[in-house]
């Protein structure tokens, strides 16, 4: 597939006023055609770099973000989900529910280390916690979830939690020892104390429905919680919930750039990244609705840049005679006809 860039004239939003802003902003949106085969779940952008990790199913691609340029390949990653970068030891990690292993590999030549059998399965969310100097895993295991983490110089495990709920999905660190973690099944937000290796408390995040992304702001001690059509904020403190954001729906992630103070709420049924600024640690204003395209619902903020990346393929019919699907399942997808790479700047 021919890869090529353009703005889409339709995506220039108009200039907005922020409150406590001293100019309009101006949001901007770059479509690429990246190539390769695979679906997608989630992306990561490595900060300052330019460079983006997309998950591809059976392979992770990294891609120059300014360009939409394939600058590597990381394969052999069966059913993968997602991808954490520890700089401190220079290893990359990615989850792959195929196999249950995490491949660890050097972040510079992307060549890989070893892969890394996680026994309690269902692999899924990741990340890196800067304060701790531990890899996150978030795992859809059964019969309960479980969240696992990893010594990223060494790759062994270091501890593993039960949490309450089958479906955990993001989490974030407030960078002094504790890990939030979303429960999708429970509407619910865990705490995790990781000296302890053990969850503290349990916050119920209604009116959430079906919490997936998150972010941590260190400077005001206030979690994001991406939710489908309404988002959260809550105080780290006492789990209370002091502010609601209404947004698209089908969200599986958040982006958050603690420098500009934005949150991004990307919606994959609706087409569209909500785009908020957090005007005071209570407060917070919608200040842009940025259209995408269908199934486009992860997204990596590179916050030194401050450049938001979405990744997502895109399907044609499925073949003559396909089968309607069953109660539950998914509809059978037909053959990826584009392959959209999108990076959103201002």
């Amino acid at each position: 597939m021919l890869k090529h860039a353009h703005v889409v004239p339709a995506l220039l939003l108009a200039a907005l006023a922020w409150p406590l802003a001293s100019s309009a902003q101006t949001f901007r949106v770059q479509k690429f055609s990246i190539g390769g085969d695979g679906g997608t779940d989630y992306l990561t952008a490595e900060a300052g770099t330019g460079r983006v990790f997309v998950s591809r199913g059976t392979h992770v691609m990294v891609v120059d973000g300014a360009t939409g340029k394939v600058l590597g390949d990381i394969p052999d990653t069966p059913r993968n989900h997602g991808i954490a970068l520890a700089p401190k030891s220079g290893h990359g990690f990615i989850t792959s529910g195929g196999d249950s292993t995490v491949t660890m590999f050097d972040i510079k030549t992307l060549a890989v280390i070893k892969k890394i059998p996680i026994a309690t399965g269902g692999l899924d969310g990741i990340m890196y916690d800067d304060f701790s100097d531990r890899v996150i895993l978030t795992n859809h295991s059964r019969p309960i979830g479980t969240m696992v983490a990893l010594d990223p110089t060494s790759g062994a495990i270091v501890g593993t939690v039960q949490l309450e709920d089958d479906g955990p999905e993001g989490a974030a660190s407030n960078g002094e020892g504790k890990i939030f973690i979303n429960n999708e099944g429970k509407n619910t937000m865990q705490v995790i104390d990781l000296k302890s290796m053990k969850a503290i408390a349990s916050w119920p995040l209604a009116p959430c429905d079906g919490p997936t992304g998150i972010a941590y702001d260190r400077a005001t001690n206030r979690i994001f919680a991406g939710c489908g059509k309404t988002s959260v904020v809550v105080d780290a403190t006492s789990g209370k919930i002091v502010a609601t954001i209404a947004n698209g729906d089908g969200v599986d992630a958040l982006g958050w750039d603690p420098v500009q103070k934005l949150i991004y709420i990307p919606a994959g049924r609706d087409s569209n990244v909500t785009v908020v600024h957090e005007d005071s640690p209570d407060k917070y204003t919608v200040v842009a609705t940025v259209p995408t395209m269908r199934g486009a619902k992860t997204i990596a903020v590179d916050p030194v840049t401050h450049v938001a990346y979405l990744f997502q393929p895109e399907y044609g019919p499925p073949p003559a005679g396909t089968p309607p699907p069953q109660p539950g399942q998914r509809p059978v997808r037909g053959p990826i006809i584009g392959t959209w790479f999108f990076a959103i700047s201002h």
